[in-house]
């Protein structure tokens, strides 16, 4: 069996003042394919056989057929994935054992998203008017679904700036960091992934930010949920499009592109945590992150050690601490290659895509590295991991599913309405127009079950801010929390 190659990359973005200028997304991607096939030096690659897009915040029904159409290739396979940071490394793992399996020679994924051009229409009162692109795609990767227990719907808990904060608490208290040495933590973290951004010519932001200008607030990086001001959060305001070209060696060999633009798919690894947060039997590890990600590197027979980049998905700091933690990744070594969805750019599903083309960039600049790329979707629940590398693999590409070993793992039972006592395990605080709104508290109750409570009392609210209340008693009663 032949390998499969990465032969095409792009990464294209617009900073478009005038909205009537402004391109939208299916556009971005159709610039994007035809970028990618510019970098593979050969236009024979845009006759694929199927096309994937990374599906996103627009009212596109079908847009893989508009990109197809568009670059010459009708009769392509038309794909869409399901909502999840996971799933374009998922849609590569898929796509090249298409390829490998004979059903494609050459498969094209691409994906794009105009945050920046939606914030300034709905500042501006503009309806964008973007086309619907109607139909039904000949094939789904992944599946749609609502990803909030019950417990969580009932408090309208959902968002991911009022997930990762709870996450991030009870992860702080694990730790047995205090608050402002966690938060001193965090921000350079932060810190290092914004000096990573400044090197990246296909970062949004590349004036490096201090660990000190991150966590402190101010009129350009206000408190969204403690412990997270805007700066410590991923940033989805970007119009940012990528495009991955992907066909056998033998296609390459034959459209006669030059060995040095092809980066070889090593290996692959997917899993889910379990899929309600209010199931897990902790908030501050993964177990799927651990198996599918410590699986990918024994196929190759690599440890981190080995491995000379990584890219750790980075939407919030939780994300990337926990990554770390279950693949034994330290925290001071470098954890992007990009500086992360807060300043290289957060387009929503499709960031992983940007990351794949920064990893291939520096691939093709330093032959015979190695390269992981780990990809996160839902609340650290969907997990998708690829190898990378300028040389081929030592076997031909492997892929290992780990959901059977994950949903094995014990899991928590739910009260709804819970009247007692409980534990805090972890918190968020949120913020609204005139401060300090509310705060989401999971509860680990006296049996070993969870439960979900609001609260709302200011002077506590303050108090979450400054001290730690993860551990702490706290009395539930119709979704209210009281200390």
């Amino acid at each position: 069996m032949k390998n499969v190659v990465l032969v095409g990359i792009s990464h294209l973005e617009q900073r478009a003042q005038d909205l009537a200028e402004a391109k939208e997304p299916v556009e971005l991607m159709i610039d994007a394919v035809r970028q990618a096939a510019s970098d593979a030096g050969s236009a024979g690659v845009l006759q694929a056989g199927s096309v994937r897009v990374s599906r996103g915040i627009w009212p596109y029904q079908n847009p893989a057929k508009a990109v197809a159409e568009a670059i010459g290739a009708s009769g392509a396979e038309t794909v869409l994935s399901a909502f999840g940071g996971n799933f374009v490394q998922t849609c590569v793992n898929v796509s090249v054992q298409d390829i490998h399996s004979g059903q494609h020679d050459i498969i094209i994924l691409t994906g794009a998203e105009c945050g920046n051009t939606q914030a300034k229409a709905a500042k501006a009162d503009v309806d964008l008017s973007w086309a619907t692109l109607p139909g039904t795609p000949d094939r789904f990767i992944g599946e749609d679904k609502d990803m909030r227990h019950d417990a969580e719907r009932a408090i309208r808990l959902g968002r991911p700036i009022q997930v990762y904060p709870v996450l991030e608490t009870a992860l702080r208290h694990h730790l047995g960091l205090g608050v402002d040495e966690h938060l001193g933590a965090i921000s350079e973290l932060w810190a290092g992934f914004s000096q990573v951004a400044a090197e990246n010519p296909n970062a949004w932001i590349r004036d490096a930010k201090t660990a000190e200008e991150i966590r402190t607030q101010s009129h350009i990086n206000r408190p969204v949920s403690f412990p997270y001001p805007k700066f410590l959060n991923s940033n989805n305001n970007v119009d940012q499009a990528a495009a991955l070209i992907f066909c056998s060696e033998e296609k390459a060999q034959s459209l006669g592109i030059p060995k040095e633009r092809w980066i070889y798919p090593w290996a692959g690894s997917d899993a889910q945590d379990h899929y309600y947060l209010s199931n897990r039997d902790n908030l501050y590890s993964s177990p799927a992150i651990r198996l599918a990600g410590n699986r990918v590197l024994t196929l190759c027979d690599l440890s981190t050690q080995d491995l000379d980049l990584i890219d750790v998905y980075s939407c919030f700091p939780s994300a990337v601490q926990i990554a770390a933690k279950e693949l034994n990744l330290e925290t001071t070594r470098p954890l992007t290659i990009t500086g992360g969805l807060t300043w290289a750019g957060g387009p929503l599903n499709n960031y992983v895509m940007h990351s794949i083309v920064r990893m291939a960039q520096l691939l093709r600049d330093k032959p015979g590295q190695r390269g992981m790329i780990t990809a996160n979707g839902g609340y650290i629940t969907k997990h998708a991991f690829g190898l990378y590398s300028s040389e081929p693999p030592a076997k031909p590409f492997q892929h290992a599913n780990l959901q059977p070993e994950v949903d094995q793992l014990p899991r928590r039972e739910v009260v709804m309405m819970h009247e007692g006592q409980g534990e805090v395990e972890g918190y968020s605080v949120m913020y609204g127009p005139s401060g300090l709104d509310k705060a989401f508290v999971a509860t680990r109750l006296p049996d070993g079950q969870r439960a979900w409570g609001i609260c709302r009392d200011s002077d506590t609210l303050e108090a979450m801010t400054r001290e730690e209340f993860c551990g702490r008693q706290v009395s539930l009663r119709e979704h209210v929390a009281s200390f």
